[in-house]
């Protein structure tokens, strides 16, 4: 059942990608809207269409400029990478701008070029979209809502995951969220840290054509990695083991988390992939990505196993063992 709380409103966290996230969307959002998903899949197929898949997103990052990247290019990204990790090539994409009374039109230009680059970068076309202005106070700056068009190249479901398989990231986690709460806190740290907001169907892409068995994928977006592996595990009905040591982490990233408190495996991420590929593969998968400029730091970091009391644990670099608990709702809010 959905969690209530005393004003039986809304929480900010319910937006979080967390524990309190699923259950509006299972609890709330599907019985109500009438849809029937067995999957809670990024993306899903058209009815009728199944070789076309259709996904819808909406951006609410602050702020709107970070190191690294903007709304624009991220609005962009995030749609692409939610079609490319269920298997889907990109094709095309539609934006929609809700802007605030009063927003700075140069703002605005810079936004809408960003976008236009990132599009073309990644070699999708902007195909159609929409444009609202509210009143000042009702959308703080700008709001952008996407929807994207893939080809199903090989459908690849949350639930594939077997026990046995390695679990491969494809790189460096935490660097979105914590180039996000830099730039809105004004906090200066030693190492420069940028997002890592990138389109991911270039790393999905490589392991297809190398022939490797990709089981189960998702990119650790809010919530990060710990999000990604409960929901992957829970949905293939198996346990995860981490390995701390295996798990790439920049030195920037790691400084900051903990001068704020954070868990690394909590922050968001967006141009990373995390794949379940049974162990034959692991190596070969490993190597296609180091080949690519976003996967030069991919890694083996865990191991499918039989189902235990959890769905995900971590092995310290200690030795000893913790459970990683499904996030409850956001520890940096407003992220994407």
């Amino acid at each position: 059942m959905l969690r209530r709380t005393d004003t039986d409103r809304i929480l900010l966290a319910h937006g979080g990608g967390g524990s309190l996230t699923r259950d509006l969307i299972r609890d709330l959002l599907l019985p109500l809207l009438g849809s029937e998903q067995p999957e809670l899949a990024d993306s899903s197929p058209v009815p009728g269409h199944e070789d076309i898949h259709l996904t819808i997103d909406a951006f609410v990052v602050k702020p709107l400029f970070f190191p690294g990247g903007d709304i624009g290019s991220l609005a962009i990204h995030g749609t692409l990478n939610d079609l490319a990790v269920s298997g889907a090539k990109p094709l095309a994409v539609a934006v929609s701008f809700v802007v605030e009374e009063g927003f700075e039109v140069d703002a605005l230009k810079r936004v809408l070029r960003s976008a236009g680059e990132a599009a073309r970068g990644c070699d999708v076309r902007i195909i159609t979209g929409d444009t609202k202005v509210v009143a000042r106070g009702d959308a703080d700056g700008l709001f952008v809502i996407t929807g994207g068009v893939g080809a199903v190249v090989r459908r690849v479901l949350p639930s594939g995951g077997r026990e046995g398989d390695a679990i491969l990231l494809s790189g460096s986690i935490g660097e979105h969220g914590v180039a996000v709460m830099s730039a809105r806190e004004g906090i200066a740290f030693e190492t420069s840290v940028e997002s890592d907001s990138a389109s991911v169907w270039p790393l999905v892409e490589a392991l297809l054509r190398g022939g490797v068995e990709i089981r189960a994928m998702r990119d650790p977006t809010r919530g990060g990695v710990a999000a990604c592996c409960n929901e992957l595990a829970d949905s293939s009905g198996v346990s995860i083991v981490l390995d701390e040591k295996a798990i790439p982490v920049k030195a920037g990233v790691a400084a900051a988390c903990e001068m704020l408190g954070l868990d690394p495996l909590t922050v968001a991420n967006e141009g990373k992939v995390l794949f379940f590929v049974p162990e034959r593969d692991a190596g070969r998968a490993v190597d296609l990505l180091r080949s690519l400029p976003t996967g030069h730091s991919a890694a083996v970091i865990g191991r499918a196993v039989s189902r235990r009391d959890h769905a995900v644990y971590l092995t310290t670099r200690y030795g000893g063992e913790r459970i990683v608990e499904m996030p409850y709702g956001e520890e940096l809010p407003r992220i994407c």
